[in-house]
């Protein structure tokens, strides 16, 4: 099984992880489909997994990117 604790930091390898907690999700809701109910509670703890990881994701990336924007308008000033 694919492990869930995940650090939500700026990381080199998002989107391996962010690959990881989908598998995690697909596997999950397959077996709650198949008529596990305990399954229902990983696939939806996996879903809020991906809603943090990618909320945090995108303030990082608009984070570098304002951060960019401002070195380069330094940098030509």
């Amino acid at each position: 099984m694919v492990q869930m604790q995940i650090t939500i930091d700026i990381m080199p390898n998002t989107t391996d992880t962010l690959k990881q907690i989908v598998e995690t999700f697909s596997v999950e809701a397959e077996k709650f489909y198949g008529g596990n109910n305990a399954a229902g509670s990983r696939a939806r703890k996996a879903l809020q997994e991906i809603g943090k990881y990618v909320k945090n994701e995108r303030k990082a990336i608009q984070e570098e990117k304002n951060t960019r924007k401002a070195a380069k308008t330094g940098a030509a000033a």
